[in-house]
């Protein structure tokens, strides 16, 4: 597969003002997830930006950045933009669209993204990782889904993702990681549908692409990487980062 890791990335956030140029030790966060792509070594990576202060920062530290529409709504329209602005795009098969708010997401994770695409008909690959413990089981931050799996199996496909515990009974419990590697062909698709009525009431744009029919495939990983989504995220992730 040819694929292209584009970051997303704007200023605007109602929890964590400003979440990309937050610090960590030394060094913005957009920056040490650009470097984690980097190290997965599976093709260019991109940060898609919405302010000029993101594209300076990512020029100086000697990245690739493209300026998209700062009022886009969503991240996935954001990297469709960006890719549409990359030279040759139409040479990629696959793109893959990383948070930006994910400081310490593990470069093999993210080659992890890829294997459900061995099926041909999954249409968007993404990760899932065990709920461990009872904050991720009742957060409603922490998006759950619910999954076919045969036994052993570490590649399945979703059938739904929530907010809410999915599903009941007895058995594993998985967490979400908001990485999708997207067909070319079901990026477009994706980005041409609607808002559909699941997607708006759990606030869950995946929830699109299950309505209209899309299969995504879901390959599991050992641990969640933490995301920054409040300053108190941001100080556990430094205490992190500091060891």
């Amino acid at each position: 597969m040819n694929a292209l890791i584009i970051i997303p990335a704007r200023l605007a956030s109602t929890r964590l003002p400003n979440k990309p140029l937050a610090d960590i030790y030394g060094k913005p966060m957009i920056v040490h997830v650009m470097e984690q792509a980097q190290k997965a070594n599976i093709g260019p990576v991109i940060v898609a930006s919405g302010d000029k202060e993101i594209t300076d920062i990512i020029t100086q530290a000697g990245g690739r950045v493209i300026d998209t529409d700062p009022d886009l709504p969503s991240g996935s329209d954001r990297v469709y933009q960006a890719f549409l602005q990359v030279e040759n795009h139409q040479d990629y098969d696959v793109i893959i669209n990383l948070q930006g708010d994910l400081p310490l997401i593990n470069p093999d994770d993210i080659r992890q993204s890829l294997r459900p695409l061995s099926d041909s008909t999954v249409d968007i690959a993404t990760l899932i990782a065990p709920i461990k413990t009872d904050f991720e089981r009742n957060a409603p931050s922490v998006v759950k889904v619910a999954c076919s799996f045969k036994d052993q199996d570490t590649i399945g496909k979703a059938l739904y993702f929530s907010r809410a515990l999915i599903p009941s009974g007895e058995g594993p419990l998985w967490h979400h990681v908001g990485i999708y590697a997207y067909r070319k062909a079901a990026l477009e698709r994706f980005i041409s549908l609607p808002a559909s009525y699941l997607e708006s009431r759990e606030k869950l744009e995946q929830l699109r692409a299950l309505e209209a029919g899309m299969s995504i495939g879901c390959a599991t990983i050992q641990d969640a990487p933490f995301g920054v989504d409040t300053p108190e995220d941001l100080e556990n992730v430094r205490k992190i980062i500091k060891g």
